[in-house]
C-alpha cells in the first residue's frame, strides 16, 4: 500500500484562521455575514462557508449596504473601506491580519511624517508586491495612493534614484525577491544613498519555504493543493516542484489523474497558507481509494 504523508505545516496561516473563526462566530449567532471580497482565496472554502450565510461581496456592493455587519478579511483594506463604512452605516468586523495591520501603521506614519516636506526630502514609498493584490491594494491606500508597486527589479524603471527611497515588502513575498530589490535600489543610489528598507515579510509564511522544498524532495510525487486564486499558492507550488518536477497542483481531489500514481509508493500533499486542512485530508482519501484498488484507476475521477 501507498505511503500517503500530508504535510504538518500546510494550510491556514494565523491570519486566515482567525478571519475563517470570526467569520463562522457570527455565522453562527446570526445566519448572516458579508465579506468583501473572498475570505481566502479557495473556492472549495468559500462554498463551504456560503452555505453556512457568508455572502461574498465586491467593494462597488460596498457603496450599497445599509445597516449591516461586513468582514475585513486578513489581507486588510484601506482608509476608504472605513469611511464608506462609518458613512453606511456598516459594522465593520475586522479580520485584518496583526502583521498586516502593523505594516500598514507602519507605511502610514512614514507618510504623514514626511507629507508636508519638500519633494527633495520626502521619500517614495516602494512597495514589493503584486500590483493590484487585496493586502497591497490596503498598503498603497495608507499613502493616498502614491506609493510605487514593484513586482520585480524591472518595475524599478518608475523609481526616481535622485530622491529618497522608503521601501517595504507584501507580507507574503518571498525574502529573496526583496533582496534582490535592495540589491539593486543600493547600488542605484550610491551617489544619493538615502535610502531605507523594512523587512516586512511575514516569517511564518516565508519559513514554509525551506520546509516545502525538504518535504517534496523525498517524494515520488507531490500532490500540491491550492485554490487557482492563490498567489502564495503559486509561487509554493513553484517552489516544490523545483526540487520534484512530479508536482501537480489540483483545487480539489477530482483533479487527481489516476496515472499519475500507478507504480508510486510514496506521496506527499500539501498547500498554500489558503489551503483548508479538511480539503488535503480528502485529497489523502481519494489518493488512499486510487491506490488500494478501491476507485477504478482506469478513469480520471
Amino acid at each position: 500500500m501507498a505511503k500517503i504523508e500530508i504535510d504538518k505545516n500546510s494550510g491556514f496561516c494565523f491570519g486566515v484562521t482567525t478571519a475563517i473563526r470570526k467569520a463562522e462566530e457570527e455565522l453562527d449567532r446570526s445566519g448572516r455575514l458579508y465579506c468583501l471580497g473572498d475570505i481566502v482565496h479557495n473556492a472549495e472554502e468559500v462554498e463551504r462557508l456560503r452555505e453556512k450565510g457568508l455572502i461574498t461581496i465586491t467593494h462597488e456592493q460596498l457603496h450599497e449596504l445599509r445597516d449591516v455587519k461586513v468582514l475585513l478579511r486578513a489581507h486588510g483594506e484601506p482608509p476608504e473601506t472605513y469611511r464608506i463604512a462609518r458613512r453606511n452605516n456598516i459594522e465593520i468586523i475586522d479580520a485584518t491580519c496583526p502583521v498586516v495591520l502593523k505594516l500598514q501603521q507602519r507605511i502610514k506614519a512614514t507618510f504623514d511624517s514626511t507629507r508636508n516636506k519638500s519633494d527633495a526630502e520626502r521619500p517614495q514609498i516602494v512597495i514589493y508586491g503584486k500590483r493590484g493584490h487585496a493586502e497591497v491594494n490596503g498598503l498603497v491606500g495608507q499613502t493616498e495612493d502614491t506609493a510605487i508597486v514593484v513586482e520585480g527589479p524591472d518595475g524599478l524603471d518608475k523609481v526616481d534614484f535622485s530622491l529618497p527611497v522608503a521601501l517595504y515588502s507584501q507580507t507574503t513575498k518571498p525574502l529573496e525577491g526583496f533582496k534582490e530589490i535592495i540589491e539593486v535600489i543600493s547600488a542605484a543610489k550610491k551617489e544619493n544613498p538615502d535610502f531605507t528598507y523594512y523587512d516586512t515579510i511575514c516569517r511564518s509564511v516565508a519559513n514554509r519555504v525551506p520546509h516545502l522544498r525538504r518535504f517534496a524532495a523525498d517524494k515520488e510525487i507531490v500532490l500540491f493543493v491550492a485554490g487557482a486564486k492563490s498567489s502564495n499558492g503559486r509561487v509554493l507550488f513553484n517552489e516544490c516542484r523545483s526540487v520534484n518536477p512530479r508536482t501537480h497542483l489540483i483545487a480539489s481531489p477530482d483533479e487527481i489523474d489516476p496515472a499519475w500514481l500507478e507504480g508510486v509508493d510514496n506521496i506527499g500533499i500539501c498547500g498554500a497558507t489558503s489551503t483548508p486542512g479538511w480539503l488535503m485530508e480528502r485529497v489523502s482519501e481519494r489518493v488512499d481509494a486510487l491506490t488500494s484498488g478501491q476507485e477504478n484507476t482506469s478513469a480520471n475521477g
